[in-house]
């Protein structure tokens, strides 16, 4: 992991962390004035990520019954005041006392209904306090990722987690979470770019994409292409391909056909699989120039049309858009 991450999914999950800088003025009038500012931004941030993580979260949790390897999920997503270039700012904008919060929870979730919220201090993961979890000065995301993994392996190992835990100003509380089915992949928000990309097991996009200006289903609409990589095990085909401009257009071909089954599960449209590509493809495909990895953006829609009369006519037979049995792959 050599880029600078920004949040992680719990047990659905994302990976996060390094210096983040919240935008501040020139001058600063007063610490209380800073405070306020600083505040603003992480409250922004945090809208912002409970967005992105709520969308993946629908996505990951509506299509666990079709996923081979489908693990329990809590729907808690983390920040560490070490991942920004001022930690004691963030943690007084934080109202905490440590270093771990709690930077969003999913509705809905185990989380929320567990009762926390966002701002909770974090204290401790199973038995082991968050001080057993020593955050690294050159790679400050290390520390979440360790506290992603403990908690993940609780829940792989009896389905639950515990998480201590206190509110601004109250006693420690204890929670314990019975999981959530959900694909196995983790979503992370990158503090800077405007790609995304599919690693196999983790989907992780820049804060600058474009898509993030889009209405909600066509930007899951986006998290579902990349998540259909990993669904589709993409990432282990092309290693026995060489990674042939051929053999990458045939896995976004896939990716683009599982888009609709995706987003239908997760209870979109599935034609907001069309839109999005409608749009996207219209302000980025690049005609002559664009990659030769991609098909135009005129032909991947028609693909994706074609896949969504499956999808529908499944759907409206009673069935369910289960495509694990019914999608045809397309990589030979």
């Amino acid at each position: 992991m050599s880029t600078p991450l920004a949040s992680w999914l719990l047990g659905a999950a994302l990976a996060l962390a390094v210096p983040v800088t919240l935008q501040v003025p020139a001058r600063a009038e007063s610490a209380a004035s800073q405070l306020n500012v600083d505040r603003t931004a992480l409250a922004r941030q945090q809208r912002e990520e409970a967005r992105f993580h709520a969308l993946a979260w629908q996505l990951v949790t509506g299509n666990a019954a079709f996923c081979a390897n489908s693990a329990p999920a809590i729907g808690l997503v983390l920040q560490d005041v070490q991942g920004f270039a001022a930690p004691g700012r963030i943690r007084a904008a934080a109202g905490i006392a440590g270093d771990i919060f709690v930077q969003v929870v999913i509705p809905g979730s185990p989380a929320d209904k567990a009762g926390l919220r966002v701002g909770d201090e974090i204290l401790a993961i199973g038995s082991r306090p968050v001080s057993d979890f020593p955050s690294d000065s050159q790679e400050r995301w290390r520390r979440q990722v360790a506290l992603q993994d403990a908690l993940d392996a609780n829940l792989a190992t009896t389905g639950t987690a515990v998480v201590r835990w206190r509110r601004a100003g109250g006693v420690a509380k204890e929670s314990r979470f019975l999981g959530e089915p959900a694909c196995p992949s983790r979503f992370e928000l990158r503090t800077e770019g405007d790609d995304a990309m599919a690693e196999g097991s983790r989907v992780v996009f820049g804060r600058e994409f474009a898509g993030f200006a889009y209405p909600d289903d066509e930007l899951a609409a986006a998290l579902a292409h990349e998540l259909a990589h990993n669904l589709l095990r993409h990432r282990e085909w092309l290693a026995t391909q060489g990674r042939k401009q051929s053999a990458i257009r045939k896995t976004e071909r896939e990716a683009d056909r599982l888009m609709p089954w995706l987003l239908a599960n997760a209870g979109f449209e599935p034609e907001a699989a069309i839109r999005f590509m409608v749009r996207w493809g219209k302000k980025h495909d690049a005609g002559l120039l664009r990659k030769r990895t991609h098909d135009g953006w005129d032909e991947r829609v028609e693909a994706i049309e074609a896949e969504v009369v499956l999808v529908k006519a499944r759907l409206a037979a009673g069935g369910v858009a289960d495509w694990s049995s019914n999608f045809r792959r397309g990589l030979e």
